[in-house]
């Protein structure tokens, strides 16, 4: 069991960063990929970034390459997002999930979900 909770959200203009983390509980964090979806209001939860048990891979989904960046470290079992020149297109619920399996990106493949933390994208 893995419990998550997703912290760093808030109200920013175009152009700014936010840092997105998020703390997860028990001993097995390093044995999980974690990535970061998010939902629009009316939309469907989306993929946004995925990031190996060890780090070493990550995948972004093309409307936030080069300009987010995923994270972990497993010493502190958490796992960050760091968000930068945002987009009005970014306002959303950004949600953190673990999944046993590599490599994946989609809502179904991922086991454990936290309740989300809101991005605000607006001037």
């Amino acid at each position: 069991q893995v419990q998550l909770v997703e912290s760093g959200g808030g109200l920013v203009q175009p152009g700014d960063s936010l840092r997105l983390s998020c703390a997860a509980s028990g001993r097995t964090f390093s044995s999980y990929a974690m990535g970061w979806f998010r939902q629009a209001p009316g939309k469907e939860r989306e993929f946004v970034s995925a990031i190996s048990w060890s780090g070493y891979s990550t995948f972004h989904a093309d409307s936030v390459k080069g300009r987010f960046t995923i994270s972990r470290n497993n010493a502190k079992n958490t796992v960050y997002l760091q968000m930068n020149s945002l987009k009005p297109e970014d306002t959303a619920v950004y949600y953190c999930a673990a999944s046993s399996q590599a490599g994946v990106t989609t809502v179904h493949d991922y086991d454990y979900w936290g309740q989300g933390t809101q991005v605000t994208v607006s001037s």
